[in-house]
Order: structure tokens, then C-alpha cells, then sequence
């Protein structure tokens, strides 16, 4: 019994173990798939690399023909759950930044859905150079010192399964100023559910400021199931494959 769990832990058609490194103190988990151009997927609130990547199998779609990183960001998943503010917000940016250098991958494709679409718009303005192209799924423009990013800065939240409420009470700190969306260069797609809240919340917005970068809507889809729905996975084929069309 046991040699045939090995056999099925460890046989190719098995994902490989993550790995982990540590960026300030905090243990993050990560895993590497596939070869070819760097592909950056970054997960949602409340979420993982499991359950936003894997369980649908964009992950395993996408490294077929990238090299696929994606990682669990802290207080989420296999990484560490520190209980601290500052290891949220901004240096949850930081640590996509560090975990390419730990790579020693100077750009890369990024893919962030909610939480991971903050993510992915606060590193295209804070480190361009990083940044080949961006898919911005569930996620449009939080305004700097809007209502709604002044929201997510005074949220009380509580905890949610193992991650601590520090990590939503930090998302406010993502917010984007005028300028800093005027500053991104890279090509990006937006991709949205028909019935996600956040389309009129963020994405609409988005579109009025960056008329230039195309927006996917997924029919009858909403903020969860649109990762599951084969428009999603068909934009970032697309999106990867002509990342000049974004912008």
C-alpha cells in the first residue's frame, strides 16, 4: 500500500512538492512548473495556489508551454500566518518582487485575481521593470483616497479560516493614485464576471481611465466561479500568447 502512494505522490503525472523560501522572517511556500517564459500566478483573499490555480487547472493548462510560478502569499495556504500588518499590503508586492529575484528571473508575465489583481496593479506602478505583461482578473482600479479604498483601509475584519484579519484591514495600502495607473506601460487585459460586484465597483472605472486595455466580461459569471470558466482560461492563452494586444 504505501509503495503505491509513493508511486502516485512522486510519478510525473503528480505535481511536484513546493518549495519555500523566506522573505523578512515569513516562510512562504511556492511552486515552479513548466519551461519557457516566466508566467507569475497570484492568488485571491481567503484563497491558495490549490484552490485558485490548481483545483481548476490553470495551472497544469499553463505550464504546458510557460515556466509556471505561483505562490502561496502569506497567511494564505502552506505559507506562514504571521499576525502582523506590515507582512500584508504592500509587502505582499514585495514578495513577488523577492520570490523572482530567489528565481533569478528578472521579468515575468503576471496573472492576480482580486486580491492577486490588486497585487498585480500595485507592482506594475511600483517596479515596471519586473513586468512583461499583466492579466488583471476580478479586479479593476481601487482609487487612492476614494471611498472605496478608504473602505478596505478601515475595514474591521475579523479572521477567516487561518488567515488573520490583518491581511484584508492591509488592502486599502494597494490602492493606486491617478498617476501611478497613467505610469503603467505593459500590456493588460482585464478580465471580469458578468455578475461580479466588481465590475461596476472597479472595473468600470478602470475602463473609463485606461480605455486602452481590453476587458473581457464572462457571461453569467460571477467573482468566484469565473477562475473555473473556460473564457478565463482562454484569455490568458490569449493574452500570453499576443501580450501586445493588452496595450
Amino acid at each position: 500500500m504505501w509503495a503505491l502512494i509513493a508511486t502516485l505522490l512522486f510519478s510525473p503525472l503528480a505535481p511536484p512538492p513546493p518549495d519555500r523560501f523566506d522573505v523578512n522572517g515569513v516562510s512562504l511556500s511556492y511552486t515552479v512548473q513548466g519551461t519557457g517564459e516566466p508566467v507569475v500566478l497570484i492568488h485571491g483573499l481567503y484563497s491558495s495556489v490549490r484552490r485558485n490555480w490548481e483545483l481548476p487547472g490553470t495551472l497544469q493548462m499553463l505550464a504546458a508551454n510557460y515556466q509556471v510560478i505561483a505562490l502561496d502569499l502569506p497567511g494564505h495556504g502552506l505559507s506562514d500566518k504571521p499576525d502582523r500588518i506590515d507582512a500584508y499590503g504592500l509587502a505582499m508586492v514585495d514578495d513577488v518582487v523577492a520570490l523572482l529575484d530567489h528565481l533569478a528571473i528578472k521579468k515575468a508575465h503576471i496573472v492576480g485575481y482580486s486580491m492577486g489583481g490588486m497585487i498585480a496593479m500595485k507592482l506594475m506602478a511600483t517596479h515596471p521593470d519586473r513586468v512583461l505583461s499583466a492579466v488583471v482578473g476580478g479586479m479593476g482600479w481601487m482609487e487612492k483616497g476614494t471611498l472605496l479604498a478608504l473602505f478596505w483601509e478601515n475595514w474591521q475584519a475579523a479572521a477567516r479560516g487561518q488567515t488573520p484579519a490583518v491581511c484584508a484591514q492591509s488592502l486599502g495600502k494597494l490602492a493606486l493614485s491617478a498617476d501611478e495607473l497613467a505610469s503603467i506601460h505593459a500590456p493588460v487585459i482585464v478580465v471580469v464576471g458578468e455578475k461580479d460586484p466588481v465590475k461596476p465597483l472597479f472595473v468600470d472605472p478602470l475602463h473609463k481611465a485606461r480605455p486602452d486595455w481590453p476587458i473581457v466580461v464572462v457571461p453569467n459569471a460571477n467573482h468566484t466561479d469565473t477562475v473555473f470558466r473556460p473564457e478565463f482560461k482562454h484569455t490568458l492563452v490569449d493574452a500570453l500568447a499576443n501580450p501586445a494586444h493588452g496595450g
